[in-house]
């Protein structure tokens, strides 16, 4: 295979650990990192690297659903797979967001020949223009029901735009499949190469494909699987590679081979347990609240400024409280707290039959039967709380 050189943004130097054929001397993928605070994805960074991609005439661009987990992991498999055969490419992150996400004319370049839409089906428009402008072939993968619409009829679909939309398949465990195969093909024809995923990570990855896929898909089936989307959560918000704008590979993809889902489950706890007790720490400032001025009833509440983060927990705690004590005459728990300059009511039931949604759609809000909140104001929320000793 011929190997072509591509120009490297930013890059770092692998680990001492990292496998062997991952080093500074092969040709890396172009991948775009947008400062922290810029708002759109179409930043003069953006546009910078897909002027540099035309120029060196990259044949291949990768565009990832940002900022969603399954986009970032079917990121780093196309970042696997062309790294691993020396075939350049951009890589880029996507929003559906109009204002904030690329154009078509920003993406047809001379040389172009596939553009992947990982994790994403952008509107039929934007797939029409792509196609009969850019004339490369378009390969999208998705999961959500919601982009069928956006899917041209098999009669009116042009040649060049293969879209792939499995609704009981996560986008990252399809893009997986797609590219370990590509990688098979490959090492058939040219003998032996290296597997998409080197062996000694492969177990993992795939364990965390499934636990990705069980949340993308809302089953909620797997052992821990909401605690382990609270660990994956927070090891995002660890990483400013994530909190920006876009996955930065060259430097982020042995970090993203080495999670387990063991491992994020165990964040995923801890985190559930310093939560827990930092939110067991307010409910000693409980007081009861007269909600809507006692027409629905008592329930116990506490102000929570500065931690509103913990609504949740709090809520849900002063729920089961309330209905333990009978300290009030409603499983419900309002959390108060200023947003904005504004004061803001959550309200949490543990209770099925317990609807907390009644009150804050009479206030302007909005929710669940299980979880709402609304906006109080504060002459209002006082004559809610008088009536109580502190």
């Amino acid at each position: 295979m011929q190997s072509l050189q591509c120009t490297k943004l930013m890059a770092t130097p692998p680990p001492p650990n990292y496998p062997p054929y991952h080093t500074t001397s092969l040709p890396f993928s172009l991948c775009v990192r947008v400062g922290r605070g810029s708002r759109s994805l179409r930043s003069d960074a953006a546009l910078e690297a897909i002027a540099k991609a035309s120029e060196d005439r990259v044949s291949n661009i990768i565009l990832y659903n940002y900022p969603s987990f399954s986009g970032a992991f079917s990121a780093l498999f196309a970042h696997l797979f062309h790294t691993r055969h020396n075939l350049p490419s951009l890589i880029l992150p996507f929003s559906a967001v109009p204002f904030l996400a690329l154009r078509v004319e920003d993406l047809c370049f001379e040389g172009l020949e596939t553009c992947y839409l990982l994790d994403f089906i952008p509107p039929k428009e934007f797939l029409s223009d792509l196609s009969r402008k850019s004339k490369c072939k378009i390969i999208g993968f998705d999961h959500r029901k919601l982009v069928l619409r956006h899917i041209p009829p098999a009669n009116d679909c042009p040649d060049n735009i293969m879209i792939n939309v499995n609704l009981e398949k996560s986008s990252s465990s399809a893009v997986y499949e797609y590219f370990a195969s590509k990688c098979e093909d490959v090492n058939n024809s040219y003998g032996a190469a290296p597997c998409l995923v080197e062996s000694k990570y492969k177990g993992q990855v795939q364990l965390m494909l499934k636990y990705i896929e069980n949340g993308d898909l809302r089953r909620w089936s797997l052992p821990g699987i909401r605690v382990f989307n609270i660990g994956l959560s927070e090891w995002r918000s660890s990483y400013h590679v994530f909190a920006e704008f876009a996955l930065f590979f060259e430097k982020s993809s042995w970090q993203l081979l080495e999670l387990s889902a063991e491992g994020l489950i165990a964040k995923g706890n801890s985190c559930v347990s310093a939560r827990q007790n930092a939110a067991n720490k307010l409910l000693e400032k409980v007081f009861r609240v007269r909600l809507g001025r006692g027409f629905y009833g008592e329930c116990l509440g506490v102000r929570a400024d500065g931690n509103s983060n913990l609504s949740d927990e709090i809520g849900k705690l002063l729920s089961v409280k309330s209905a333990a004590t009978g300290l009030s005459d409603r499983p419900i728990g309002a959390v108060i707290f200023m947003q904005r300059n504004n004061l803001k009511m959550c309200l949490r039931s543990t209770d099925s039959s317990t609807d907390t949604s009644e009150v804050a759609k009479g206030y302007g809000g909005g929710g669940s039967p299980s979880s709402s909140s609304f906006i109080i104001r504060m002459d209002e929320y006082n004559q809610w709380i008088s009536g109580n000793s502190s």
